[in-house]
C-alpha cells in the first residue's frame, strides 16, 4: 500500500534531558555551556546565578539558561528538590525561514499549567528512553516551551534603571547590614518611593528586601558562631538583631537550625574532617 512521506525541518535540536531528584547535598555545579538549558521546577526550590542575576526558582517555574553564559549554584539542594533540566540547540536555517511561528519565552516565570508541563517532560522521558531517535524529541519539546510561552506578561517589565536601583539596595544590604534597614530607609537613601524598590529588587534577584536583610545577616551571624566567642547576645547585636528570641528565630528560618545547635554541628564536622 502507499505511504505518506514527510519531511520535517524544525527549527530546534534536542541533546538531552533529565529529572534531578535531591538527596539534600551538593548544588549546581558552575559551568558555561554552548546550548541553552530550560529547567522546570517540580517541587522545592531552585537557587541559581547566570552571571550577575539571581534566581530562586520555585515549585510550578521555569528558567531559561543561554548559552555561552557562566551559571552556578548558590546554595546547596534541599533535600525536597525535584526538577527536570532539559538542553537544546537552535537551528539558525531554520529559523531564517519564512512562515515559522515565533514564540517569546520570559527568562524566569511562573508556568500557567505546571502539571500538563509534568506530563510533557515525562513524555520525553519516556521518549528519550527508546533505542531509536526520531523527531518526537523535539516535538514536544517545542510543546513545553510553548506552554511556558503562554505565562508571558505575569511579570512587569524590568527597565534598566530599576535594575540599577535594585543592584545599589543590594550593596548597601550586604556592607550596612548590622545597622537598621527597612525598605523605607532603603528607599530614602536611594531617593526612590518604597514600593517601587521592592517590586524591582524581587523582580532583579526573586527575594524580598525584607528576605535579603535577614539571609545577609544570618550569614554574617554564622561565621561570628564560628569564629567568636563573643555570647549569643552580641552576635545578635552585631548582625543588626536588637533581640535574641527574634535573633534565633529568623536563624532558625534559613538554616533550620538554632543557633547553638548550628555551632555544635558544624564545629563537629569540622573537627571530622580535619
Amino acid at each position: 500500500m502507499p505511504t505518506l512521506e514527510l519531511s520535517i525541518a524544525l527549527p530546534i535540536k534536542v541533546q538531552n534531558g533529565g529529572l534531578f531528584i535531591s538527596r539534600g547535598v551538593g548544588r549546581h555545579p558552575a559551568r558555561k555551556l554552548t546550548s541553552w538549558e530550560i529547567i522546570f521546577v517540580e517541587k522545592g526550590t531552585l537557587t541559581i546565578q547566570e552571571e550577575n542575576s539571581i534566581f530562586e526558582v520555585r515549585a510550578g517555574e521555569s528558567l531559561l539558561l543561554w548559552p555561552n553564559r557562566r551559571h552556578v549554584g548558590t546554595e546547596d539542594f534541599p533535600a525536597d528538590l525535584r526538577f527536570y533540566w532539559l538542553h537544546f540547540e537552535l537551528e539558525t536555517e531554520q529559523l531564517e525561514q519564512a512562515g515559522i511561528a515565533q514564540i517569546g519565552l520570559e527568562q524566569y516565570c511562573r508556568v500557567q499549567d505546571a502539571s500538563y508541563v509534568v506530563s510533557l517532560f515525562r513524555q520525553f522521558l519516556t521518549e528519550q528512553e527508546k533505542l531509536q531517535r526520531s523527531v518526537a524529541l523535539e516535538l514536544i519539546l517545542l510543546l513545553i516551551l510553548q506552554q511556558i510561552s503562554l505565562s508571558n506578561g505575569s511579570e512587569e517589565h524590568q527597565d534598566e534603571a530599576g535594575t540599577s536601583i535594585a543592584w545599589r539596595a543590594k550593596q548597601i544590604i550586604r556592607t550596612q547590614f548590622h545597622c537598621p534597614l527597612s525598605t523605607s530607609q532603603l528607599a530614602k537613601e536611594l531617593h526612590c518611593n518604597a514600593d517601587y524598590l521592592g517590586r524591582v529588587f524581587r523582580h532583579t534577584f526573586h527575594l524580598t528586601l525584607t528576605e535579603a536583610i535577614q539571609r545577609q545577616r544570618v550569614r554574617s551571624a554564622e561565621k561570628l558562631l564560628l569564629t567568636d566567642t563573643s555570647s549569643l547576645t552580641e552576635v545578635a547585636s552585631r548582625c543588626g538583631f536588637n533581640d535574641v528570641g527574634y535573633f534565633r528565630q529568623i536563624f532558625r528560618k534559613h538554616t533550620g537550625l538554632t543557633p547553638a545547635v548550628w555551632k555544635r554541628r558544624y564545629c563537629k564536622e569540622h573537627i571530622n574532617s580535619g
